[in-house]
């Protein structure tokens, strides 16, 4: 993302992960809100972690005083492993939760399959709550993305195109409905919000803020 983001490698549950750390300028570390960990799209379509939406996420976090880690998961880039449907990449993004966010305030989040990964971690981070989630493009047509607990919403974001043609709307309406959660359209949007990634990064900072 810029030049003093710093590449790391840890041992996960398919071999090596490799990710990218962002930490706040000119901010001493006793005075970062915490650690956020973010989830690229779907492997089998390009996604990684240098993905535009999820460089974009990770600045939003940066410049409101958050570490943002970004990671590959398992068969993307010099990460090991296959593609396994969403457990793996679980299994993926827990490692490096525990290793880059042992303690600490969490936030987590991730665009479209990766939304659908972290919507899983919520569940199986009991007892280690995310002080912030935000979802871009939820994948919610082609996965099953977990619902969002009620004592999670006034914390997650959930953002999405007006016109994304991946996800349409709808798909996503129509998992939020029965939650009562809460849904940010962005007008005219689509998938990777093509010339509107400035707005995204907004949005996004705006919920961090509050």
């Amino acid at each position: 993302m810029n030049s003093s983001t710093q590449k790391f490698q840890i041992t996960g549950p398919a071999g090596v992960i490799e990710g990218l750390i962002d930490e706040p300028a000119d901010t001493p570390a006793s005075a970062w809100r915490g650690t956020a960990v973010i989830a690229h799209p779907h492997p089998l379509f390009g996604g990684t972690m240098d993905n535009k939406v999820v460089q974009t996420v990770a600045r939003a976090f940066v410049q409101t005083g958050w570490r943002a880690v970004r990671f590959n998961f398992r068969g993307v880039g010099g990460s090991a492993g296959v593609h396994d449907n969403g457990t793996g990449e679980l299994q993926d993004l827990l490692a490096v939760v525990a290793h880059a966010a042992p303690d600490g305030a969490l936030a987590l989040a991730g665009f479209s399959f990766g939304a659908f990964v972290t919507s899983h971690a919520l569940a199986a981070l009991a007892g280690r709550d995310p002080a912030k989630v935000v979802l871009v493009g939820t994948a919610a047509s082609r996965f099953t993305v977990a619902p969002v607990t009620p004592d999670f919403h006034d914390r997650t974001l959930v953002l999405h195109g007006e016109q994304d043609d991946t996800v349409p709307l709808a798909d996503v309406m129509n998992w939020a409905r029965p939650q009562s959660l809460p849904v940010t359209v962005v007008p005219g949007g689509g998938h990777f919000f093509h010339g509107q990634l400035p707005l995204l990064r907004n949005l996004v900072a705006r919920h961090l803020r509050a």
